[in-house]
């Protein structure tokens, strides 16, 4: 995910139907592919729940007045920092957050700029470790840091916690909302994402 804000994200995606349209999403999706290879997929609109991790060549986007959203797997940066510099420019006077994780190799990946500054990146997996450490930790990544969140299995990583742990919590302090549970019900949280729809394109070759 990438997500350019104006203020608090989960009140921003509250109110994005009222102000969303298929036009705006794709002029948006445009920063990031060229706007002949962009094509709707003429479904109905995703929820942010699945549009976070939409398949290859596939993406969701939204846009609104307070908040952009763009969902595509060509944002699963190794090295957050390394977003493209025009991305990070379309962001000055804003601040924008980048998002990535995959449960397979217990992987996560995030940065924050502020005003096209950034001020965080990190990348970390239980078998690489450490992959980017720039900027100063975020205050919800202290416990982890200090060796207070073990809870889930981390034999064998080469951190000492899981690292799709710390994912999930980045996602609920960006955007207000948590993951699915193991139970596959929404976890509680500011916003509900299957009540926040977006929009889905092809990205043709």
């Amino acid at each position: 995910m990438l997500v350019y804000t104006d203020g608090d994200v989960a009140t921003g995606l509250s109110d994005a139907t009222e102000f969303a349209d298929e036009a705006g999403a794709a002029d948006l999706l445009g920063l990031l592919w060229p706007p002949a290879r962009i094509r709707p997929d003429g479904e109905e609109p995703w929820e942010l729940g699945d549009a976070m991790f939409p398949p290859q060549s596939r993406a969701c986007a939204l846009s609104t007045p307070e908040v952009d959203v763009l969902c595509d797997q060509a944002l699963m940066l190794d090295r957050p920092s390394q977003l493209p510099a025009h991305l990070v420019a379309a962001s000055v006077g804003r601040t924008l957050y980048l998002h990535a994780m995959h449960d397979v190799v217990h992987w996560c990946a995030y940065a924050v700029w502020r005003d096209g500054v950034l001020v965080r990146s990190l990348s970390l997996s239980g078998e690489d470790g450490v992959l980017e450490d720039t900027g100063e930790p975020l205050a919800f990544e202290e416990p982890f840091w200090a060796g207070e969140r073990t809870a889930r299995a981390t034999e064998g990583f080469a951190v000492p916690f899981n690292p799709l742990e710390l994912g999930e919590l980045a996602v609920r302090e960006f955007f207000g909302f948590e993951v699915l549970g193991d139970d596959g019900a929404p976890a509680a949280g500011r916003l509900d994402p299957w009540a926040v729809e977006l929009f889905g394109f092809e990205i043709l070759d």
